[in-house]
């Protein structure tokens, strides 16, 4: 079974499907550091900008990947474009309309199957036309039958995340989503036990970060940062995550500043320890590089499509109607 892996980021959709014994044919991303990663993890540097490679170009598949940018449809995405004056949803000429590369090359090849990924917001924007588009683009323009389902990969990991999956094929298969664990691992299962002292929180911060919560509080609204341990599951981590590290802080105690998740714990946040991961080729991968670039890595670590709820999928009920 051949696929291509379009938007990959590091590769989570690449790791799952190839676990299951597809054979990746094609990858792409624009972003340069998630290109990086990526050739560290398996030894191939993606493609760039997919509007830079002619549709006939890309070789021969039979299933498609796709988790197309999700910050013109997300609540923080849409949020801060707002608050910024810009365009989102398809109106974001950058992000928006790349779904729409995606219809083009499933017009050309006609694959026999397709998965893609999103926000759980992209099915409620633009209340609900953004998400008709997209649904009706597949099935009424492309003759693919359709079937969706946002996830909670908090059963996997020890976060919440959800996304929303799209599957299709042409012909049309009868196909159930698989089930997933009704409790997950907890975040003890990827936390270190000799962490740097750097990552702990001066005081002066987590003074700051205490009173700016205060603040939120009081005006009603949720902003601020996350106290866990490792018997919880945390937040969604945000690709914002790199800047300060402050929507998720670890406690160490009542005598000691939280502090913030380490670069390994996140790439680590796949899978519990022992277990095939992301974490241990990612590791590697951004030990050689500088300061910003590693910032910048982990931010797309943080971003990218979560390999153990995407690796259930080949395993799920599909057959010819």
């Amino acid at each position: 079974m051949r696929f291509i892996d379009l938007f990959c980021g590091i590769g989570g959709f690449r790791l799952a499907f190839e676990r299951a014994g597809a054979q990746c044919v094609f990858s792409s991303d624009w972003d340069k550091f998630s290109r990086q990663t990526y050739a560290a993890n398996f030894g191939e540097t993606p493609h760039g900008d997919i509007h830079s490679v002619a549709v006939a170009d890309i070789p021969k598949f039979d299933i498609l990947f796709g988790g197309f940018p999700c910050q013109p449809f997300s609540l923080a995405g849409v949020s801060k474009k707002n608050s910024l004056g810009r365009k989102h949803g398809f109106e974001d000429v950058k992000q928006g309309n790349l779904f729409f590369s995606i219809a083009e090359i499933l017009d050309y090849h006609k694959p026999a199957a397709f998965v893609l990924e999103n926000v759980k917001h992209l099915v409620r924007h633009d209340q609900g036309r953004t998400f008709k588009i997209i649904h009706d683009t597949l099935t009424d323009a492309l003759g693919y039958q359709v079937y969706w389902k946002i996830i909670n990969a908090q059963s996997v990991v020890p976060q919440h995340r959800q996304r929303i999956f799209l599957v299709g094929f042409k012909p049309g298969r009868a196909f159930e989503f698989p089930e997933f664990p009704a409790e997950g691992p907890k975040l003890a299962s990827i936390l270190d036990a000799d962490v740097p002292d750097k990552y702990t929180l001066t005081d002066h911060l987590w003074n700051y970060l205490q009173n700016y919560a205060k603040k939120h509080q009081a005006a009603g609204n949720r902003f601020g940062f996350g106290l866990v341990t490792g018997n919880d599951i945390a937040r969604t981590l945000s690709a914002r995550y790199h800047k300060d590290g402050s929507e998720i802080l670890i406690s160490q105690g009542p005598r000691k500043n939280p502090r913030r998740l380490t670069s390994c714990e996140i790439s680590l946040r796949d899978a519990p320890r022992g277990k095939p991961n992301l974490g241990a080729p990612h590791r590697w991968a951004t030990a050689k590089l500088r300061q910003h670039k590693l910032r910048s890595s982990r931010r797309r670590t943080v971003a990218a499509t979560l390999p153990s709820a995407v690796e259930r999928l080949p395993n799920a009920n599909c057959r010819r109607r």
